[in-house]
């Protein structure tokens, strides 16, 4: 990477940001569990800040797109992100939670779309190399994930929320440290298209659509994996390690990723991805209880996560003018937030009276229709593979 590329403050902001996601993705579920909240409920408060994604990254990619002041949206989404989660302190009430739950989302749905679309705008010309950045935030999901299992293992969940707060202020200093940048003028054609008028083309509606049930079918992992795997008698701190394991084979994915785009077309890349987490999920579901399975269902998550989201950043690049970016980037995230907001909703509605089995394959059904998506979808050239 180049020294015109702020390489290390990029990365330091995706290691915290990531860091949060580390820190709630494998424990909110059972943090809302130790609470005492059925499975019904706790799927309903995962899937609040999900549902945020919906709404909030609209308004501020709207808000970015208009005002060109992305980074500034960045810094104020990281500051509300920390304030709103501080009421977690002031009750612990299901109707508390839940508003906690909704007002730190809407300001952390900000934040992500708006500085991808910055780090592009550093990178310019060398987005295939986006991957290299990206893999920072993978590595701070890793070393909160077996921390917390670590902390966890040994003492009360009680702690849980302080963590957070200390994840949050770290978002907050290092967007602080991080330089403005604009997408450069290019692609006039999709600039005077409209962002409407692009979002209609064939293509880029199934990649949507894909998008949407791609992230329904995480539902079962993100809100009950843990749950499910201390069921079946692994330590919290063997689970944040079978965590880690996951996102480790999604930073070598990442690693790869500039010269696989450059072999293989996102069209290839995204349909690998949903065929190969289609057998996740039943592995999970299934056979999970077989410590060798469950490994090799962990190394699946290059392939859940770190290929699908890498092109799917690199296919809205392509897809919308630098004066569409950010909604491009908004509406990827809300979909992102109905699509985990639904699967989160079913599999607390589906976990005990149906079992983690036959949740995980409604899971695995979702991701295959996803497949159907982006292989009956119409030719786009943003499908095309990537020039490094």
């Amino acid at each position: 990477m180049t020294s015109s590329v702020p390489y290390w403050r990029l990365s330091g902001f995706y290691l915290f940001y990531f860091a949060l996601l580390g820190a709630t993705a494998p424990f909110l579920g059972l943090y809302f569990h130790h609470l005492g909240f059925s499975s019904a409920r706790i799927g309903e408060l995962v899937a609040i800040p999900m549902l945020m994604r919906c709404l909030a990254p609209n308004i501020w990619g709207w808000l970015g797109d208009r005002s060109g002041r992305r980074l500034t949206i960045v810094r104020l989404g990281a500051v509300g992100t920390l304030l709103g989660f501080a009421g977690i302190f002031l009750g612990k009430g299901y109707a508390w939670l839940a508003l906690v739950m909704a007002l730190h989302a809407f300001f952390w749905h900000a934040i992500l779309p708006q500085f991808e679309v910055i780090t592009l705008a550093h990178l310019r010309e060398r987005a295939a190399r986006y991957s290299e950045i990206r893999l920072w935030g993978s590595i701070g999901f890793i070393l909160t994930v077996v921390g917390l299992g670590q902390l966890f293992e040994r003492f009360s969940l009680d702690a849980y929320p302080w963590a957070l707060i200390l994840i949050m202020a770290g978002i907050v200093l290092s967007s602080c440290w991080v330089p403005n940048a604009a997408p450069a003028p290019r692609q006039e054609a999709l600039q005077e298209s409209g962002f409407l008028q692009q979002l209609q083309r064939p293509g880029v509606l199934a990649f949507y659509l894909s998008v949407g049930l791609m992230q329904l079918s995480n539902g079962p992992y993100y809100t009950f994996l843990t749950l499910h795997l201390e069921a079946l008698g692994y330590t919290r701190g063997m689970i944040g390690m079978l965590w880690a394991l996951g996102v480790g084979a999604e930073i070598l994915l990442f690693l790869l990723m500039a010269r696989l785009l450059g072999r293989f077309s996102l069209r290839q890349v995204l349909l690998a991805s949903f065929l190969i987490t289609a057998v996740r999920w039943l592995l999970l579901g299934n056979l999970a209880g077989h410590l060798v399975v469950l490994l090799l269902a962990q190394l699946m998550h290059a392939a859940t996560f770190g290929a699908f989201h890498a092109a799917a950043i690199h296919f809205i690049q392509r897809s919308f003018g630098p004066g569409q970016q950010g909604q491009g980037q908004a509406l990827y995230v809300s979909l992102s937030g109905v699509g985990g907001a639904l699967g989160a909703l079913y599999a607390g509605y589906c976990w005990n009276s149906l079992g983690p089995a036959w949740t995980f394959a409604i899971a695995s059904l979702a991701v295959l229709l996803a497949a159907l998506s982006i292989a009956l979808g119409f030719k786009d050239t943003a499908f095309e593979r990537l020039k490094r």
